[in-house]
């Protein structure tokens, strides 16, 4: 628990607030099960009423549910939700550009924001074989902007190059989505782990470190990247969750700790 203030809060709470602040009123939200569930509901309990949080199942939804879904196919995410359509339906969705965010994870990250959710090593010889991309490369592909979500625990999640690209982030730099067809300013807007926050340089699509999270330091930071990362002019703690964010992820939306 990192203590600041009056109040304690954990790393994953911490993720879930971060994440949390980057989604906006209104927007078309793709999210999985897990952290970045959690991010979306307390969105919409917060400064983001209006959000519309879509699952890869077809669940469409204006409102968090009763209670927490503990996988995208839980029943409680169907349960009264606004409209509950399939994964050809939401596809769709993507490939016509209606959804303003998707949140990724994946093993590895590399210094454009690509993703490697699929081997290990090289592809024919892999060290270890992964989950691959399941819907993951769709909403890298489509989604107007990503948000990543991964634990940073080793140097070997925070790469030069990933050792096979899953989802695509900038591919090699700025422009480069853009020559493959991407569709214009896409992309991942920042990653967020349990060490702090990165963003994307607007000129290079480089990136680099934009807050450290309380009890971390830059150095430790630096240490756990592959190559030398930049660092932000005015790079800054990373804000500690408020009382009320506190209360809502604790009494409301997870009160089991089930993801945080």
């Amino acid at each position: 628990m990192i203590t600041k203030s009056m109040h304690a809060f954990s790393l994953n709470e911490l993720m879930c607030v971060t994440a949390s602040r980057e989604l906006k009123n209104g927007e078309i939200v793709f999210a999985g099960y897990g952290l970045p569930l959690v991010a979306t509901y307390l969105a919409q309990c917060t400064h983001a009423p209006q959000l519309v949080f879509i699952t890869e199942t077809g669940n469409v939804r204006l409102t968090p549910p009763s209670s927490l879904p503990r996988s995208v196919d839980d029943i409680a995410l169907s349960a009264y939700s606004d409209m509950a359509t399939g994964l050809p339906e939401v596809t769709a969705m993507l490939v016509r550009g209606e959804i303003d965010v998707g949140f990724l994870g994946g093993a590895q990250v590399d210094r454009f924001g690509n993703l490697n959710s699929t081997c290990i090593g090289p592809y024919t010889n892999p060290k270890a074989r992964l989950m691959g991309s399941g819907g993951a490369n769709d909403i890298a592909t489509f989604a107007k902007r990503t948000i990543l979500i991964l634990n940073q625990d080793r140097p070997e999640r925070f790469v030069e190059r990933v050792d096979y690209m899953t989802s695509p982030g900038y591919l090699s730099g700025a422009g480069e989505r853009e020559k493959a067809g991407f569709m214009e300013n896409t992309g991942p807007s920042c990653v967020v782990t349990n060490k702090g926050v990165y963003r994307f340089d607007k000129h290079t699509k480089e990136m680099y470190l934009a807050s450290y999270h309380p009890g971390v330091s830059i150095k430790e930071i630096k240490e756990l990247v592959s190559w030398d990362l930049k660092i932000a002019d005015d790079v800054h703690e990373t804000p500690s969750p408020t009382e009320e964010e506190l209360h809502l992820l604790r009494e409301k939306i997870d009160p089991n700790r089930f993801y945080i």
